[in-house]
């Protein structure tokens, strides 16, 4: 949680997430655009509540199942120490291009 509530400003351009937290919710947006994509409102209980965009002007999503897949890969991105974006960068362009038929 403390690597969360440090938050990101992106700072390259292959940084494509900005994210804070404001209480126990973490907000999640594309750097490039500013929308919101996940919002993660953190519980007690650990009955994590998570809110994904779904206009698909903003974001494309492939289902829950890979939004959920999404998010724990970026969640495990944003705690790593210290936060590595230009790998990250290279794990989703070849994840796009796989799922475009492309890799």
């Amino acid at each position: 949680m403390f690597a969360l509530r440090c938050g990101n400003v992106p700072k390259a351009m292959e940084d494509k997430w900005f994210w804070f937290m404001e209480g126990s919710t973490l907000w999640a947006h594309r750097s490039w655009t500013g929308h919101c994509i996940f919002r993660v409102d953190f519980k007690e209980n650990n009955n994590h509540v998570v809110t994904v965009n779904r206009d698909p002007e903003q974001y494309r999503s492939f289902g829950i199942e890979e939004d959920r897949k999404s998010l724990n890969n970026l969640l495990n991105w944003w705690t790593q120490s210290p936060y590595d974006h230009y790998n990250e960068w290279l794990s989703e362009t070849y994840d796009s291009l796989k799922k475009a038929g492309k890799a």
